[in-house]
């Protein structure tokens, strides 16, 4: 862990809906001394995600600073809303984590640093207003550079957004090495850029350079590893991301593919009135999508049986989206990304 000391904003919305506040605490190297929520204030951390380090859960970023003993250098931001925009009753945590003279870490759409009031403030207490979304100034188009790395690229896809594509990434980047694998994640989102410190937020990119910027990112560390596990977005079906999914999948001209799912889930997340497609026909899409500029397949399947409450019923969930893949699958917080392993070393990639 590092020394960092944060306080993660996730007002109304801790646990489901702040999937950056939980892949921070889950995978970040942070040391998280409390999570806002006016809703949830009094409660723990562990009260709610019995898997991760526990942290008191407190109304405001004053309440955050006393539960802290003074000590938080940086308040970070771990809602993502559709749209990415902030939020008005935030400002007042914002404010204070300034005047307390700690760095605010935003993933949203909406920059702090083009807020005059936050920036002027900012600058009075000399600390960092830190957008992960902005992207690099020097991006432009693909050259298909990535079919050139060393690396073997394997991408994670998914049938919908929200479904587990970053967990999935770095849960399989995590069991790789555990056997020997020289593996890295790379990141594509804001969740993972916070989380690795690196990396293009795909969704702000310039369309025609979206699969330049991944190209950009493998060919600065496809020589350092033998495998480079990209973190997808959203849906090739979205009907508002499907974009910069395709982006993705083009960009990173992947070996394999990684299908991700949430178990139960019938509709788009935020967009219910339309409905999923069945997993074969993903399977379908994908490979026929990537298949003109890179020749791939589906490898394997992670699926989040996270609102599965019994063991036998997520066994059994994960034993037959493996049979619609039609390769080996797991639910990687909950069994372990092994079986995910299995199927990248079964098509011959990770150089074991």
């Amino acid at each position: 862990m590092s020394d960092e000391r944060i306080a993660i904003l996730a007002h109304e919305k801790f646990p489901d809906r702040a999937k950056t506040a939980l892949g921070v605490m889950r995978y970040g190297d942070q040391n998280v001394c409390a999570v806002l929520d006016r809703d949830r204030a009094g409660d723990r951390v562990r009260d709610h995600v019995p898997d991760i380090d526990d942290a008191p859960i407190v109304e405001s970023f004053v309440d955050a600073l006393a539960a802290a003993d003074g000590e938080i250098d940086a308040l970070y931001i771990g809602i993502a809303p559709i749209g990415g925009g902030f939020d008005e009753s935030w400002r007042d945590d914002v404010e204070a984590a300034i005047e307390a003279g700690c760095d605010v870490v935003s993933g949203l759409h909406y920059f702090l640093n083009e807020d005059p009031e936050l920036v002027s403030l900012a600058d009075e207490h000399g600390v960092h207003l830190v957008d992960v979304r902005e992207p690099d100034d020097d991006l432009t188009v693909a050259t298909g550079a990535s079919g050139d790395v060393d690396a073997d690229v394997v991408l994670t896809v998914g049938t919908d957004c929200s479904v587990g594509k970053m967990t999935a990434s770095l849960e399989i980047v995590a069991a790789a090495r555990e056997r020997g694998i020289d593996a890295a994640f790379v990141p594509t989102g804001q969740t993972g850029i916070m989380i690795a410190g690196w990396g293009n937020p795909i969704d702000r990119v310039v369309s025609d350079f979206t699969a330049g910027a991944v190209e950009d990112m493998l060919v600065a560390v496809g020589d350092d590893h033998d495998l480079l596990v990209v973190e997808g977005q959203g849906s090739i079906i979205h009907p508002a991301y499907s974009a910069v999914t395709c982006g993705i999948v083009h960009g990173s001209m992947a070996d394999g593919l990684v299908l991700c799912h949430a178990a139960g889930r019938e509709a788009i997340h935020g967009y219910e009135s339309f409905d999923l497609r069945p997993v074969s026909e993903y399977v379908d899409l994908y490979e026929g999508l990537a298949d003109p500029i890179n020749e791939t397949a589906v490898i394997a399947g992670a699926l989040n049986t996270k609102n599965v409450e019994s063991d036998k019923a997520a066994a059994d969930a994960v034993a037959s989206f493996a049979a619609e893949v039609g390769g080996p699958a797991a639910d990687p917080v909950r069994d372990g990304a092994d079986a995910i392993v299995d199927g990248i070393v079964d098509a011959g990639l990770g150089g074991e």
